[in-house]
């Protein structure tokens, strides 16, 4: 069975993969001081409840944005699965698409490989809702085209917070109505609806560049939290990244 493990900026999941099937999927937060040792203990639990035995991990793969906690989750992998796991970003891994430009993180090539294995002959728009909210554009062979990088919806409350004397923290929703009558509701309103308008822009404009229909679709942790409030985005797919992962490591075996 294959481990596959997706390091990002706010969580690191870990996928435990039998044939096509994900049987466990877990996460934790990202913390780059966090040792092989200390991700074995949490993770062997969390299996152990599943059912999985770790003696039947065979293999591994690691996608990771996050360059200082690379370095333990490869020592997870072959301390404690005895594997030596698949690295992107290393010289030599192949995708099996075209990456254009420079730069481009392991999650959006992930998420470009998703996109072209799950819609194939499609021109996409992957919209991924993390750290930073990010719009990636994939081709109609699958190759990854560039994109725009936007800064997340948490990060924004965060600035809005950390800048003000009177504001408060709030979490993501969808508010009743846009004109607030109190400052939590207005909050709330600013955040939702702009960030809807910031997708609705941001993705007419992709399209007008592009030249020809494109398919949106979303993914990452607050994406559900807009399903339904804006046409732009047609289906939510939560695990197109770990569905480019598990496609990368195959291309590689074989």
């Amino acid at each position: 069975m294959l481990l596959a493990i997706n390091a990002n900026n706010t969580n690191v999941k870990f996928g435990v993969i039998d044939g096509e099937r994900i049987i466990g999927e877990w996460r934790q937060h990202t913390s780059a001081m966090r040792t092989g040792d200390e991700h074995a203990v949490w993770l062997f639990q969390l299996m152990a409840m599943e059912g999985i035995d770790p003696k039947s991990i065979t293999a591994a793969i690691i996608g990771s944005v996050v360059p200082q906690a690379t370095f333990n989750l490869r020592r997870l992998c072959v301390r404690y699965f005895a594997t030596e796991p698949l690295v992107l970003g290393e010289s030599n891994v192949e995708y099996g698409i075209k990456v254009k430009g420079q730069g481009a993180g392991a999650d959006r090539i992930c998420n470009s490989v998703g996109a072209s294995i799950m819609f194939p002959n499609t021109p996409m728009v992957v919209v991924d809702f993390g750290t930073a909210t990010t719009f990636d554009v994939v081709d109609e062979e699958g190759s990854y085209c560039g994109g725009v990088i936007a800064p997340g919806i948490n990060l924004s409350i965060e600035a809005l917070v950390n800048a003000t004397a009177l504001l408060p923290r709030i979490v993501v929703e969808k508010p009743a109505k846009v004109i607030g009558t109190t400052t939590v509701d207005c909050m709330h309103a600013g955040v939702f609806w702009g960030y809807v308008g910031l997708i609705e822009g941001i993705v007419a404009r992709i399209r007008d560049e592009f030249g020809r229909p494109m398919r949106v679709i979303s993914t990452g942790g607050l994406a559900p939290v807009f399903e339904g409030s804006t046409t732009v985005i047609e289906q939510n797919v939560p695990d197109i990244t770990v569905r480019g992962l598990i496609e990368i490591y195959r291309r590689n075996a074989r």
